[in-house]
């Protein structure tokens, strides 16, 4: 717990919104498989016009399946996740939390979730929260997020679970009083003034790597949100490798290569 005190600070915070126009600062949307080729010879170019299967087979055996995704001011998956300082309840206190303050040291969960003193989202805080130790191991920080007041927040930390309440949390909650945050995010339902059920997984480096966003009637799953953290790590500690479907730590995993694939198909 006080790993987390630790890593608040007090920062003034201020988004700069660019024009859409071409900058040397913003690369166009781009994949990073795609190669980069230099003027060809007349005879390249011809080949290069008219590839043959085995060549273009062969080409694409090495790319990397880590889209990086860039655009002006939407959160989507493979893009810098929008920074934010504001106040948060922790350990029955009042403290600052900056987002960019976990980039190169911690993975981060950021859930949102609609209001205080309601009737799914405790259940998704308390889940969290039980489950913190496991999230520490893997080195990640579980950071929940709504559009109360820190002063609510607090009343309802200081709630007992049978009554209602959270009791206390092993992880801070967020207040986005003035919206802004479930806005940069996209999960803010505007006509309400409410959050949807929105997840980020974000990594070291501050991107997103994972989002999921859930209607207001249906919690989520920390089963999931564990199993795809331990996902993402591996395929970034194994960058030659991707994870199946409902791949977990100790199954195998596969090659993104035609030939080499077909080791984890013959095995299922």
């Amino acid at each position: 717990m006080a790993s987390v005190a630790s890593s608040t600070t007090l920062i003034s915070s201020t988004r700069i919104l660019l024009p859409a126009t071409k900058s040397p600062l913003l690369p166009s949307p781009s994949l990073s498989f795609l190669p980069t080729l230099s003027s060809p010879s007349p005879s390249a170019s011809l080949r290069l016009a008219h590839p043959s299967p085995l060549t273009s087979i062969r080409s694409t055996s090495r790319r990397s399946f880590a889209v990086k995704a860039q655009t002006d001011d939407l959160p989507l998956v493979g893009n810098k996740a929008p920074d934010f300082e504001a106040e948060a309840v922790f350990d029955q206190e009042f403290i600052k939390v900056k987002l960019s303050e976990y980039i190169g040291k911690k993975y981060v969960i950021l859930f949102f979730y609609p209001l205080d003193f309601t009737f799914v989202c405790p259940t998704e805080i308390t889940a969290f929260s039980d489950r913190y130790a496991e999230f520490e191991k893997l080195n990640t920080e579980v950071l929940g997020v709504s559009v109360d007041s820190v002063f609510s927040h607090l009343a309802w930390v200081q709630t007992d679970r049978k009554s209602g309440g959270l009791g206390d949390l092993n992880y801070p909650l967020i207040s986005d009083v003035t919206k802004s945050i479930s806005k940069s995010f996209g999960v803010l339902i505007h006509d309400q003034g409410i959050a949807l059920r929105g997840l980020f997984i974000i990594d070291k480096e501050g991107v997103i790597q994972h989002s999921t966003i859930n209607n207001l009637g249906i919690g989520r799953s920390v089963d999931e949100t564990m199993r795809t953290l331990q996902a993402l790590q591996y395929i970034q500690e194994n960058p030659d490798e991707v994870c199946p479907a409902g791949w977990k730590p100790g199954e195998k995993s596969m090659k993104p290569d035609p030939k080499l694939s077909k080791e984890y198909f013959s095995a299922i």
